[in-house]
């Protein structure tokens, strides 16, 4: 099984995770770190954070209107190594 790497900026932390199913806000929680979040949909916005390193996509486009660089992490799927700031 192949691990990837999470890197939470500011705070410098670091998870590993490997199902490549879940989305970004669900391998955060499973840290519990907190991120604000509404709709886990992609409408509200609340969970955007910027990327900074790395790929993640997208099965559904999220709703909210982000700028270019940021993420929606109730939506969005990693796939490798990535490297994030949190908003919240």
């Amino acid at each position: 099984m192949t691990y990837f790497m999470i890197i939470i900026r500011p705070s410098g932390k670091t998870l590993q995770y490997y199902n490549l199913y879940d989305t970004l806000l669900t391998i955060i929680e499973s840290y519990q770190i907190y991120i604000e979040y509404q709709c886990r949909a992609g409408y509200c916005g609340c969970c955007r954070a910027r990327l900074l390193k790395g790929v993640v996509s997208y099965n559904i486009l999220p709703l909210t209107c982000i700028k270019p660089g940021e993420i929606v992490p109730c939506l969005c799927h990693v796939h490798g190594n990535i490297e994030i700031e949190l908003y919240s």
